[in-house]
């Protein structure tokens, strides 16, 4: 083999690490792409939607209601989960006639004024007021008579939020933002 030929070879492997190392450290603290699995977000994600999660943001500044969250599963970390963050540590959140209710204010406006959110599941109780802990979330599918959340299991760790979803990229014909 002579020189410029083992040069090329060697520039070629040198550029193809570093495009993995820079796709892996993208991957891993700025952007992730996701496949939405099941309906519980209809009908602003449906099934086999691809979605862009943000994983930089919540590093500088807390997530906010509304958001579209994905994170890790409180009953089993190796899943990951997306819903809607409803309620913030230290908020008390409380399901009511199909609207939300967070420290005693319904929560109408925006994507919740939009759903109807049943009282299911031992935190869904329509009596009883759910106080969300320090450093945790109250989530719920936009699609609340078909998904599991807050209302079954409870709260979701900050340290369990891997970020925020923002667009939805394929098909095609589902291109937008995620508000």
């Amino acid at each position: 083999m002579n020189e410029k030929t083992k040069l090329f070879i060697r520039e070629t492997i040198e550029s193809i690490l570093i495009a993995l190392i820079l796709a892996l450290a993208v991957r891993t603290f700025v952007v992730q792409a996701f496949k939405i699995p099941s309906g519980s977000m209809r009908p602003t994600l449906l099934e086999g939607d691809r979605i862009l999660v943000n994983k930089f943001l919540y590093r500088f500044k807390e997530p906010e209601r509304g958001d579209v969250i994905v994170f890790k599963y409180p009953e089993d970390p190796k899943r990951d989960f997306i819903k809607r963050l409803v309620g913030k540590g230290g908020e008390e959140v409380l399901i009511r006639g199909g609207r939300v209710v967070v420290d005693g204010k319904e929560i109408a406006s925006g994507v919740f004024g939009e759903h109807h959110y049943y009282n299911q599941g031992p935190f869904g109780d329509e009596h009883k007021t759910q106080k969300v802990p320090r450093d945790h979330y109250f989530v719920l599918g936009d699609n609340s008579a078909s998904s599991r959340d807050s209302r079954f299991w409870g709260f979701v760790p900050r340290r369990n939020v891997l970020g925020k979803a923002f667009l939805i990229y394929w098909p095609l014909n589902r291109i937008r933002t995620i508000r």
